[in-house]
Parts: structure tokens; C-alpha cells; sequence
């Protein structure tokens, strides 16, 4: 129904109740009967004082733009809608220059990521990052390849550690959200390693083990990274140089599922800081699990098993992992105020007006909201994570999480920032982004015809 339909409607309403309320006032006597009468149609007329604008435009089949100015708040809001139904649109995270660390502005990332055979038709800003380093602070799979694999959260601002809440997808384009740690084991000879990183430093302080791929970069930490310490911490710490640790160079033979498998080659080193193979890995360990590493042979065949827990439906595997902090909306209820609890959010992000940025998918799972709301400015003032909460599930949201937000807030459309970030220099340079990509359709080609006889 188009919208002045539907502000003659309400108006006509407002007129015909006003007349019911004053017929009747005529001929009532108390004065409380006649204030709980017109109560009846005042929250009408506040709600009329107070409607939002709302312009909609379509950026392809299956995908919406919406810009929204709400007097409320006040608040400037921008949401994307997503049919996941469409198997031409894609929903994919990209890294600043395809690496594990770096900083990259949201346009430059739509920018390098067109093509002749793509169109990106928008991007948010993603998971929260290392402001030096740029390198995201929880688990990421990118076209079903793990580039970080961790245990807990990297982020140095939580009141206790833990998982941080997370996005998935799978092959069959199911949305999860859920607090996803990483489930690795390595398999040599029938034993098995417990792995705990990938492409990062273990955080236990005795024994751990990392598996450390060419995103990392060309080499494995050096030995004055202490195992056990995490990033945050000074990263020229003296190791610890009564704990033993052993390094493992591995061949990529190929994998199974969410199995890789790998060929032991060359020695197995005692010390940190081996060149990580292009076409391979690098497996390494402390404690008492450098032992394990030592007794591999030249040419033993390596399994590594990488997945999550919880496991997605079906024994599907995730293609798309990005975090965020916190969980905001659990099966249509708003957790947001039990944020602190669940994942030890800090007060002054989680109670306080920011710019926000945050992703939710319907009860189907059909359907995708991307949102994003300007703050810290006269004519929008952000919101608290309940507020954003709120929004994102009358929009229709059943399961939604908040991404990082504050001057890290964008949304970018055909190319161009459609929100107001607030950083002084505009658009900030960021670890990471969600695109929206549309796939040119396949033309049809009939089949050559047969040769005659």
C-alpha cells in the first residue's frame, strides 16, 4: 500500500475517533473518565507526530536498499535485504588486501573486488580489529578456506575471555550465528595432536599447537614470541627457553571435506621462526606436545582436521566465518542486555548511543538484514545494543548480531558511502567487510550438434 494511502487512512482514523471521544465527553460527567477516553486515540496522534520517512530502491533481484530517518532517536538508518534464495547474489567477507593483517578502506575493498563477471551492489564494515595491525580479532573462513582458527577471542577489551559471537554460512546458503571455537586435531601414525590455532599464537602457557598456512606470511613467529602470551602483549617477550618446541614443514596433497592432507618433509627443526612453504604448512608446537611433532618421520602422511563446534546442521561446513560482539537477538528474543554475561561486553560500548553495524536472518533463514545506523551527531545519535535489538527484529529479524561499530560504521552502495561515518577524515580504514555480490548469469550454450555420419 503505498505510504500517503496510508497516512490518509490513519488521519481519517484520528478525525473519526477525535469525534467519537468528543461525542462521548459531552455526555460524561468525570472528569477521569473523560482524560481515559481521549487517552484511547493520543497514542495515535504521537505515533503520526513522530513517523519516520522512508525511501526504498531496488539494487538487483532479491536485493533492497532502504534509508530510513526516524525523529525517535533521532536516527539516520540503512538497511540492505538479502533473499538468500537467489542463487545469483552472494553474501562474501573480504579481507584488506586479501591478508591476514592491514587496514583498508570498505570503497577500496569494493573497488578491487569487481570484476567484468561480478558487480559488489553494497558492503558493511565486519568484525572488530587490531587498530595497529589491522588483523581481525576473531575466527575467519573465507571461501571455506580457515584463515584464523581460534579457541577464544583476540580482543584485549573483554572483562573475562571467551568466544565471541560469529556468522556462518554453508554450501547450501544456511546463515548461522552462533559462538563458534575452532575444532582441530592433527593425525600422524594414529595419534592425535590437539591443534588450538590457526595462523595464531596458543594462549595456553605449558603446551599448544598451531598450524600456520601461507596467510600468515613467510614465516612462523620467531623465538622471542613466548608461547602462551597472548598478542596484546609485548611481542618481544623473551621465551621461555626451558619449554621445548618443534617445528614441522608440511606438503599440500590435497583434502577431504574439512580434512587437509599434507606430506611430513625435510627435519623437524627445536626452534621457532621456519619458513612457511607456499605450497604447504607449518606445523608447531610446545611443551610436551613438541615431543609428538619430533617422532614424525620424513614422508608420514599428515591429516589435519579443521571445524567447528558447535558443528553446523547436517554435517555442512562453513564457506563464510566473521565475528562480532555481542549476540544482540536468540531465536526472536533480545539478549542484548545479557551481553556483559554471556560474552563479557565492556559498558561503555554496549549501554552507551553508538554508530552501529549489525547482520540478522529471518526465521526461515530466507532472508538477511544488513543494518547500520549513524551516531555521535545531532541528527542521529546511535543506539544502545538493546535499541539496536529492537530494530533489527522488527525488521523481522529472528537471530541477529551487532558488528563493530563507531567510526569503523559504513555502508556502501554502487560503489559510494551512503552513511555518515565519524571519524574526522571520513571512511575509516578497517580489517574487514561483508559484500554483496551479484554473479552474472551463466549464458546458455546448446550443445554442439552431432557429426554426421
Amino acid at each position: 500500500m503505498p505510504r500517503d494511502l496510508n497516512l490518509l487512512i490513519l488521519t481519517t482514523d484520528m478525525h473519526r475517533s477525535s469525534r467519537f471521544v468528543t461525542r462521548r465527553m459531552r455526555h460524561t460527567s468525570h472528569p477521569l473518565a473523560a482524560i481515559a477516553l481521549t487517552m484511547l486515540w493520543a497514542p495515535a496522534a504521537l505515533e503520526a507526530q513522530v513517523a519516520s520517512s522512508t525511501s526504498t530502491r531496488e539494487l538487483a533481484l532479491g536485493v533492497s536498499y532502504a534509508h530510513s530517518v526516524d525523529p525517535r532517536g533521532p536516527w539516520n538508518v540503512h538497511v540492505i535485504r538479502i533473499d538468500l534464495r537467489r542463487a545469483d547474489i552472494e553474501l562474501r567477507p573480504v579481507r584488506a588486501f586479501q591478508q591476514l593483517q592491514g587496514r583498508e578502506r570498505p570503497t577500496e575493498m569494493v573497488r578491487r573486488s569487481s570484476s567484468a563477471k561480478e558487480q559488489i551492489l553494497a558492503a558493511i564494515n565486519a568484525d572488530f580489529f587490531d587498530i595497529g595491525t589491522g588483523e581481525n580479532e576473531n575466527n575467519q573462513i573465507l571461501d571455506g578456506e580457515w584463515w584464523k582458527g581460534l579457541k577464544v577471542t583476540d580482543s584485549p577489551f573483554d572483562t573475562y575471555d571467551n568466544a565471541h559471537v560469529q556468522f556462518a554460512m554453508d554450501g547450501a546458503r544456511q546463515p548461522y550465528i552462533d559462538r563458534f571455537i575452532l575444532d582441530g586435531n592433527v593425525w600422524n601414525r594414529g595419534v592425535m595432536i590437539p591443534l588450538m590455532t590457526v595462523n595464531a599464537r596458543p594462549g595456553g602457557r605449558y603446551e599448544g599447537t598451531t598450524l600456520y598456512t601461507p596467510r600468515f606470511g613467510a614465516q612462523t613467529p620467531g623465538s622471542s614470541a613466548s608461547p602462551g602470551v597472548p598478542r596484546s602483549a609485548d611481542p618481544d617477550a623473551a621465551r621461555d627457553t626451558t619449554i621445548a618446541i618443534a617445528e614441522a614443514q608440511l606438503l599440500s596433497v590435497g583434502h577431504r571435506g574439512d580434512t587437509l592432507l599434507y606430506l611430513r618433509r625435510g627435519t623437524v627443526l627445536a626452534t621457532s621462526g621456519s619458513t612457511i612453504p607456499s605450497n604447504g604448512a607449518v606445523l608447531s608446537a610446545y611443551g610436551p606436545r613438541a615431543k609428538e611433532l619430533q617422532s614424525m618421520s620424513e614422508g608420514d602422511t599428515v591429516r589435519v582436521l579443521l571445524a567447528t563446534l558447535p558443528r553446523l546442521e547436517h554435517g555442512a561446513t562453513p564457506t563464510t566465518l566473521i565475528g562480532g560482539w555481542p549476540r544482540i537477538l536468540r531465536d526472536g528474543v533480545n539478549v542484548a542486555a545479557d551481553a556483559a554475561t554471556t560474552e563479557g561486553t565492556i559498558s561503555r560500548n554496549a549501554e552507551v548511543r553508538h554508530p552501529r553495524t549489525a547482520i540478522g536472518y529471518s526465521k526461515d533463514r530466507k532472508t538477511v538484514w544488513l543494518f547500520v545506523v549513524d551516531g555521535r551527531s545531532a541528527s542521529s545519535v546511535g543506539m544502545t545494543l538493546v535499541e539496536l535489538a529492537d530494530q533489527m527484529r522488527k525488521l523481522g529479524a529472528w537471530q541477529a548480531m551487532n558488528f563493530d561499530g563507531g567510526g569503523s560504521t559504513t555502508m556502501v552502495i554502487d560503489g559510494k558511502v551512503v552513511n555518515t561515518p565519524t571519524d574526522p577524515t571520513g571512511e575509516r580504514e578497517v580489517g574487514n567487510a561483508l559484500l554483496v555480490v551479484k554473479h552474472e548469469p551463466i549464458p546458455y550454450l546448446p550443445p554442439a550438434p552431432a557429426p554426421s555420419p
